[in-house]
Order: C-alpha cells, then structure tokens, then sequence
C-alpha cells in the first residue's frame, strides 16, 4: 500500500468541488480520432501502423515517388485544450462558464457537455485530425477560425459587465491554447487593462492557470511577450503555468536558461528545468508533466511523482487536458503541490484507461487502486 495515494484519497473523499466556480477558455475542435491503417485484412478488418517512427518511415519511402496511406475514423470527440479540460472539470459537478471557438451560430454536437456548464460561442470551432500511435500522436490542425477568437468578438458576445461579473465570482479562471489563439496575446493584454481593475481584490486570490500548448511555430518574441504577462494577472489572481515535457525544455530554449544543446540532449533535469521556469517567470506555480511523471513548484515548494503507467491506453488525445483539470482541482482543494500532482496524474490515469474523464467517486476510487497497485 502506497501511503501518499493512500493520505490522497483520505484527503479528497470529504472534499466538494462542486462549490467551486470557474470560467475557462477560448479555444475550440472538434477531434477526429483517426487510426492509420498498415496492413487491410479485410473490409472490416486491418492493422494499426502503431508508432510515429513507423509512420515517419511509410513517408519517408514515397519521397522522389508517391504514396496512400489509408486514414480510419475512430471517433469524432470534443476538442481544443480548453473544451476537453472543462469537460474534466464539470464531472466534478463545478459551476462553469467556458466561452470559445465552439461553433457558429450555435456550439457543436460535440460540445454538449453536463448542465452544471454554460457555454457561449465566440468563433466557429476548429477541426482537428489526431493521428493516434502507441507511442504519442500527431495532431494535424485546420485553425482559421482562431484568428476571430478576439477581445473585441469577446465584448460583443458577453459584454463588458458580464465579464466582470464571471472574473470577480470565479476560484479559477483558464486561458489555455495560446499557440493556436493568435489574438490571445492582446486579449490578455486587454483584460488586464479593462477587466481586471473592475474586479474585486481578494484576500484569498483565485486561480489563473495557463496552458501555452506547443508554441514551437510561434516567434520567440512573441513567446517571451506573452510568458511576460502573466505574472501582471497576479493583481488579482495566483498564477500558474502548465507545460508538457517538449514544451518546457523548448520555452527554456527560448528564454535562454540553458545552453541550447543541453537542451537539446534534455540535459538539464526536469527539476533544473521547472524550477528555472519557475524563477524566471515569476508566477505562483509552474507544472510540467512527461508521460511519466510531472514536476511543479509552488510558492517555491519542488515536487515530483511518478504516475500510474499504462502499457495499451485506450485514448490518449486530451490526457494533458485531464492532467491539468485534476492538477488545479488539486490546487484548488488546498492539496499540497504533490497531492495535487497525483491529482492530476489519478485524473489522465483513469482517462487513458477508460476513454473519460472520472467524476468526483471515481477519481477518488482510482487514487484508492492506485494506492493498493490495482491499477
């Protein structure tokens, strides 16, 4: 018996985050699950091509030649960082507002999330074709309709009062997917200048967290500008980054902590990296979570835990989404930064398993098997 998982679930079971309220955006896909085909066996019937070194192979032979690989729908979910990580959240019956790119004039199908979430549609939603493999995934974007996610489409959708109103009242407030979200700078910028001064100061702040997705195609400038931000929003908020492996050792490059072939060989540790990004930020907290494990610092505070491995996971678009909303759950129940690190990883563990997010019983009976290595 693991007694960390064990002191979790003895923490979370009295715990009600359905008192908490949030809004969260602005972002919106809509994913279609996709499985490369390598071999038809019958109509009915192939085999998967299972790794991206594989399917980079298949590629590479039709250079100079051609080529058809085969694509096989699977599912067409609920997409973009911002719906998938509130679709995790609202399971734990959370009072949530989510506004983003989900549809026009109306939020897609697949949007449709439980009653304890309302949603306001700002921009048509994207498509996004996730290419699954064993070993990761390639997702293949059609964004256009990003660029009309805006501060200006924001007002005239929700308004000005409403906006103050939804950030006075929130215990979180999520902006995530900046890559994609090319007007997301100056939103931010904007809500800073217009919003946030109209909003209450609070002994106890709530929480702003932000996931910058991968932003390799995006200019370096433009990345240390909006990383720069973040630290104003602490006028009223905790501030907390999350970044996935790739994407912390590439925002370290960027802002010149590390000699660039160190990094490029992952030399420094994930400790080094995340406490680097830590101190250079100057937010509350900063999160970056490997396949493996995950790493934060909070308030100063390193900690790092492993997660619950699965060899054969039956979904694996959005486990950084789900990772994220049990993260700031954890962070927002007072968990201690490791807590709210198996939190995060108890949350992506039961969705890879069982292609879902867990409600509140369910997260709490996965730390439990996790606890006793039943999982």
């Amino acid at each position: 018996m693991d007694q960390k998982r064990k002191i979790l679930a003895e923490r979370l079971k009295p715990q009600h985050p359905e008192r908490l309220k949030m809004v969260l955006g602005f972002d919106g896909f809509v994913d279609e699950i996709i499985h490369p085909v390598d071999k038809r066996l019958s109509p009915d019937s192939f085999t998967r091509i299972e790794t991206i070194e594989r399917f980079a192979a298949r590629i590479a032979k039709a250079s100079g030649l051609s080529t058809n690989i085969e694509l096989v729908p699977v599912a067409r979910k609920i997409g973009g960082n911002g719906p998938i990580m509130c679709n995790a959240l609202a399971r734990h019956g959370s009072s949530i507002a989510y506004v983003g790119a989900l549809g026009e004039p109306v939020p897609h199908d697949v949007f449709r999330m439980p009653e304890n979430v309302r949603l306001t549609t700002i921009a048509d939603a994207g498509h996004t074709d996730a290419l699954e493999f064993l070993d990761g995934k390639l997702l293949l974007g059609k964004m256009n309709s990003m660029k009309d996610v805006t501060y200006e489409r924001l007002l005239d959708v929700v308004g000005e009062a409403e906006l103050v109103r939804l950030l006075s009242e929130v215990d979180l407030f999520a902006s995530v997917n900046w890559s994609m979200l090319p007007a997301m700078t100056d939103l931010w910028r904007k809500l800073l200048a217009n919003i946030l001064p109209k909003t209450p100061k609070k002994a106890a702040r709530p929480l702003f967290f932000v996931d910058i997705a991968d932003p390799e195609k995006r200019e370096h400038g433009e990345i240390v500008e909006a990383l720069d931000l973040l630290k104003e929003f602490r006028i009223r908020f905790r501030v907390a980054l999350g970044l996935n492996k790739k994407e912390a050792y590439d925002v370290a490059g960027v802002l010149g902590l590390f000699p660039k072939d160190d990094l490029a060989k992952m030399g420094p540790s994930l400790r080094d990296v995340t406490e680097a990004l830590y101190r250079r930020l100057g937010v509350d907290a900063v999160v970056v979570h490997p396949v493996d494990r995950s790493a934060t610092v909070v308030d100063g505070v390193y900690a790092e835990a492993m997660g619950p491995f699965c060899a054969k996971p039956k979904l694996t678009t959005g486990a950084g989404d789900n990772f994220n909303a049990g993260y700031v759950l954890g962070l927002l129940l007072g968990l201690e930064p490791e807590q709210a690190l198996l939190t995060g990883m108890a949350t992506s563990g039961f969705y890879v398993r069982n292609a879902k997010s867990p409600d509140f019983a369910e997260l709490v009976g996965f730390v439990e098997a996790w606890a006793a290595d039943a999982v």
